[in-house]
């Protein structure tokens, strides 16, 4: 009742962190329980505190298991205390750390007045942990602490400095940031997108290729190429997905599990367009999973998954799926922003008039007879293009051996093609239909609305 809008939120292992548009930062008690057969059952919140006010943003560790959230680290706007025999101070920011299991602050940092940061994200092991910082003006600093040390009761300087994308691209203004364990990402205001990556692993999994990795520079950032201004993004630890000024969305990095939704388990090393999805409300990409947010023509909202599909990451599709499937989930009417970790997965629901995002129409040069933008569905191509699609699609099925791989390649291609949602789902289903009658099983439940 105290909350004005949820402007965003953050599962720990046992809590729940919700920061509304005030800066009011909550902090939900014991909201997850674990049953005694080992499952994760979520209840209602015992109680709720206010952890701390004049809160801009809050982060944690980045990795997608809640296991690793030991310390939330909050940023906020501070008043200096009253100091007798002087006017009144200007505010400073500063980045508080709280135990993520108790609420207590058990260290802070403050920074000079003339420094204003709007949005803080972290990176690197616990021993190396960064702090990336983002200022009003699109500049980015970091400065390293040892986490394991954070509760050790003592006074000391840290060394706040620019970071190599700011200082060698001094024109860039920076308007977002998005990090995992081993990358960051940032977003500028004119829709470009630049990478650090901090290990060859990841690298390679990015970019299909060590030629440009640097080890003894990892700081440099990598510009990525795309068509058009990126509005948003999603950053797992290994893949990543751009949404750009035209609602389209672009994959990129590892696809073992069929993480990217491209149809295949091929990976991709640069950005890649998924052509059957568009205008996303919101866009996540997780533990060997993506998830997708999107509204229908009528309004009413989906959730759809691709990839890794173990732990009930994609419910419905406990075997995964290559393509973006529809989750069995019943999603909120208000539904703005999801997170999935490898537990649970949530959905925020809050209703705000500003927060969906404005796409472009393409131009009329590179589409032709478009159906109506809010049908979210890819501009049909060229017809000589389109039948030697399914020419190529037909002979993929002829291809399989068997009945159920030829059903199975069917259920892919459905996927790849530019189908509305609810003739996907429509084939899907009689897919399933046919294969539970010839003796398969298909990867959809035989309930839908389990």
């Amino acid at each position: 009742m105290l909350a004005h809008g949820y402007r965003r939120f953050l599962p720990t292992k046992d809590h729940v962190f919700i920061l509304d548009y005030v800066g009011t930062l909550f902090f939900l008690k014991n909201a997850l329980v674990s049953s005694t057969l080992g499952q994760i059952q979520w209840k209602r919140a015992c109680r709720y505190v206010v952890l701390c006010r004049g809160a801009k943003d809050f982060a944690s560790d980045p990795r997608s298991d809640t296991v690793y959230r030991k310390y939330l680290y909050v940023l906020a706007t501070r008043e200096p205390p009253a100091v007798v025999g002087t006017t009144g101070s200007r505010p400073c920011d500063c980045v508080e750390v709280y135990l993520q299991s108790s609420g207590q602050r058990v260290f802070k940092m403050t920074f000079h007045h003339s420094m204003s940061f709007k949005q803080i994200v972290l990176v690197g092991q616990e021993t190396q942990r960064a702090l990336l910082l983002l200022t009003e003006e699109g500049k980015i600093y970091s400065l390293v602490v040892n986490e394991t040390q954070l509760d050790q009761p003592r006074s000391y300087t840290v060394q706040l400095a620019l970071r190599k994308v700011s200082r060698c691209l001094p024109h860039l203004r920076v308007t977002c940031m998005a990090s995992n364990q081993s990358s960051t990402l940032y977003i500028t205001d004119q829709g470009g997108v630049y990478f650090e990556v901090h290990t060859p692993g990841v690298y390679r999994d990015l970019f299909g290729t060590l030629q440009a990795f640097d080890p003894l520079d990892q700081q440099m950032p990598l510009a990525l190429s795309l068509p058009a201004k990126v509005l948003f993004c999603a950053l797992g630890y290994n893949h990543l997905g751009l949404v750009d000024e035209f609602g389209r969305i672009f994959m990129q990095g590892n696809n073992r599990y069929g993480q990217l939704g491209t149809g295949d388990k091929m990976d991709r090393g640069e950005p890649t367009q998924v052509h059957y999805l568009q205008r996303p409300i919101a866009l996540w990409c997780g533990l060997n999973h993506s998830l997708v947010l999107s509204q229908n023509s009528d309004f009413s909202k989906e959730l759809l998954g691709c990839g890794c599909g173990a732990g009930g990451r994609l419910p419905g599709w406990p075997k995964g799926s290559a393509s973006f499937v529809k989750l069995h989930i019943k999603v909120p009417s208000c539904a703005c922003s999801l997170c999935s970790t490898r537990e649970c997965l949530y959905m925020l629901s809050s209703h705000d008039i500003e927060q969906c995002p404005a796409y472009r129409d393409l131009p009329a040069s590179r589409v032709s007879g478009s159906p109506e933008p809010s049908q979210g569905v890819e501009a049909p191509q060229d017809p000589g293009e389109t039948a030697q699609a399914c020419e190529e699609y037909l002979s993929l099925i002829h291809s399989c051996p068997t009945l159920q791989d030829r059903m199975a390649k069917m259920k892919e291609i459905v996927g790849w093609m530019p189908l509305m949602a609810a003739q996907r789902d429509f084939f899907w289903e009689a897919l399933d239909m046919l294969q539970r009658a010839a003796g398969g099983s298909g990867p959809g439940p035989s309930n839908p609305e389990s």
